[in-house]
């Protein structure tokens, strides 16, 4: 375990070394932008609406009574969407779809011996192929938590004006009342932290690939398995630390 840990802290050590020509890196930064954010918007745009609609119909479910007032189910749907639900959902949704895909490109690359190329003719190898993954992921992914909080809400008042239970203009009082801008804080770090483990975690586990392209496909596995466990675990952290 901790021959691995040191083997992931050198890896990225060597990621953020001063690039030889920055050029080359700004564009492969752009490319794995548009990657990890164009082509997630879709994915993440279905689930948040959905899981907004649900949050949104079964919080009126469990709360619905005449003691208590409508607009509580804004309120609660406003902080579980943008604490949990949000970056938490969509981080695991991203390890799915990124976190295998970074692992088996540069998997791919090991195994047929690209990188030992790359390395051959004087190229950084972690810092051409990993820290461009890693900042788009900083990048984009908070922006698509933003998207899927966006998103969430309005599945939220979707859900309530197809429902007879909740009117609409209770749910947007909820979500206005009592807001706490902590909230927000968390979320972003939270993004944050998760861009940065599925990124490096799954840029790690490609890396250090040997076989052949079975191994790639379990190195992709593990990549998303750790990052997964990974994800829960500063989830945890970062909901004790903050709230």
């Amino acid at each position: 375990m901790f021959h691995s840990l040191g083997r992931y802290i050198l890896l990225l050590r060597l990621s953020f070394r001063k690039p030889e020509k920055f050029s080359v890196y700004w564009d492969e930064i752009m490319r794995e932008m548009v990657s990890i954010g164009i082509g997630s918007l879709g994915i993440i745009a279905i689930i948040s609406v959905f899981i907004g609609a649900v949050a949104a119909i079964q919080v009126a479910f469990q709360l619905l009574s005449p003691y208590i007032s409508k607009s509580v189910v804004g309120s609660i749907s406003r902080d579980s969407t943008i604490l949990e639900f949000s970056p938490t959902i969509s981080a695991l949704v991203l390890a799915g779809r990124v976190g295998s895909s970074i692992a088996s490109q540069i998997g791919t690359m090991r195994v047929t011996e690209q990188i030992d190329a790359l390395e051959i003719m004087g190229v950084n190898a972690p810092g051409y192929l990993i820290a461009p993954k890693i900042i788009a992921g900083l990048t984009m992914i908070p922006l698509l938590t933003i998207t899927s909080v966006i998103l969430g809400l309005s599945g939220g008042y979707i859900a309530c004006a197809a429902s007879r239970d909740i009117a609409t203009a209770d749910y947007v009082l909820g979500l206005q009342n009592g807001f706490n801008p902590v909230i927000v804080t968390v979320c972003a770090v939270k993004s944050i932290a998760f861009g940065f483990i599925i990124t490096s975690v799954c840029s790690y586990f490609g890396f250090y690939t040997s076989g052949g392209s079975l191994e790639v496909g379990q190195s992709a596995t593990k990549g998303v398995v750790f990052s997964c466990i990974w994800i829960l675990f500063a989830d945890l952290v970062i909901s004790s630390l903050l709230l």
